[in-house]
């Protein structure tokens, strides 16, 4: 099976309500939240971080968790944390998240779920907020290097999420159109991401967002577990934003 015969998905046109068949041939994850479950090695790699820096702080659990995909700057910002060098205060933090790996595991269903999508020639690529080389270093900590055909972490001169451009970037270098392509994630900057760049759009409810939050986005899709996905993908849905949580 080649890419042009991938999973279809159907949907009404407004007025005439005729099917429309549009052919998933891309899918793009986020990490944190949607594949990998790393709240506590972001959660104590920050606060060794601010330690270190002698940075005075309350840092609540359920106050950085419900602000993960967002930049360190603006969740500092947000929760009152006079980081004065935000630059330094990465650099030393991207040293210290990999003394807590360990702490973060993958999801279920994560590699059969990428292994199906290698097997039906599907692109897979990752979008995240993290930095590209701490995204790489990740992904391979976990062994999933190979079932990625692109990796997008934070670039310079590059816009980050919700901002549609690095999704669209990434549709041209696998030559897919952005219509073409689902976006996976657990967060309002994946949903406003993919809606912006024009292509369908998946919510997972198990991560670092509560489900009414999510479902104000009126993504496409929800689902519970990734084992929903290629269901999913494989029936034939004929209506958009239609959750069904």
């Amino acid at each position: 099976m080649n890419a042009a015969e991938a999973s279809i998905v159907i949907f009404p046109q407004k007025q005439k309500m005729m099917r429309k068949k549009i052919p998933i041939k891309h899918i793009c994850f986020d990490l944190d939240g949607t594949l990998v479950n790393s709240f506590d090695t972001i959660l104590n790699a920050t606060l060794k971080t601010l330690k270190q820096l002698n940075i005075g702080n309350s840092l609540r659990e359920n106050d950085l968790r419900i602000r993960i995909g967002h930049h360190f700057s603006d969740i500092f910002k947000e929760l009152k944390i006079d980081v004065a060098d935000i630059e330094h205060f990465i650099s030393i933090y991207k040293q210290n998240y990999f003394d807590f790996i360990n702490q973060s595991e993958l999801y279920p269903f994560v590699e059969e779920t990428l292994a199906e999508l290698k097997q039906k020639k599907i692109f897979i690529s990752l979008l995240t907020t993290k930095g590209q080389d701490q995204a790489e270093k990740i992904i391979k900590h976990f062994n999933l290097s190979g079932y990625f055909d692109l990796i997008m972490g934070r670039r310079i001169d590059m816009p980050v999420k919700p901002n549609p451009e690095p999704l669209m970037e990434i549709c041209k270098t696998l030559k897919v159109k952005a219509e073409e392509t689902l976006i996976v994630g657990d967060t309002e900057l994946d949903i406003t991401c993919g809606k912006r760049a024009g292509s369908f759009t998946c919510a997972v409810s198990y991560g670092y967002r509560e489900k009414e939050k999510l479902l104000k986005e009126k993504a496409d899709f929800y689902i519970n577990s990734l084992s929903e996905l290629m269901p999913m993908l494989n029936k034939k849905i004929y209506l958009r934003n239609n959750p069904h949580w």
